[in-house]
C-alpha cells in the first residue's frame, strides 16, 4: 500500500470517527446548536484543553496547507479550510496529505 493511500483511509477514519460522536452529541440533547456543542465542548479544563490543542494544531496546518499548496501548484486546496470547520481536522489534514501526495507523484 502506498502512503498516500493510507491518508485517504485516514481521511475516511477521521470524518468517521469524529462524526460518529457528533451525532451522538446532536441525538443526546434538546436544541442541538453549533454554539451550544462549541460551550459543551469546554464544560471543564480537560475540553478546554483538548480545545487549545486543536487550536494550534489547525493554525499550524493551515500555514503549512497553504505554504505548500502554493509551492506545489495543489488545486482546490482552499476548500479544506473550511471543511475543517464542518467536519474535522481528523478528515481534512490526512486528505491534504493525500492530495500533496499526489502533486508530488506528478513532479517526479
Amino acid at each position: 500500500m502506498k502512503l498516500k493511500h493510507l491518508y485517504l483511509v485516514l481521511s475516511i477514519l477521521g470524518i468517521c470517527y469524529t462524526w460518529y460522536y457528533n451525532i451522538q452529541w446532536f441525538q443526546s440533547v434538546e436544541n442541538p446548536t453549533f454554539s451550544k456543542f462549541f460551550s459543551d465542548a469546554q464544560v471543564n479544563f480537560a475540553g478546554k484543553s483538548f480545545g487549545a490543542d486543536l487550536s494550534v494544531v489547525v493554525l499550524t496546518f493551515f500555514v503549512f496547507m497553504t505554504s505548500e499548496s502554493i509551492k506545489l501548484k495543489i488545486k482546490y486546496w482552499w476548500i479544506l479550510v473550511p471543511l475543517t470547520f464542518a467536519i474535522a481536522i481528523a478528515f481534512t489534514f490526512p486528505l491534504f496529505l493525500y492530495m500533496r501526495a499526489n502533486q508530488l507523484e506528478k513532479h517526479n
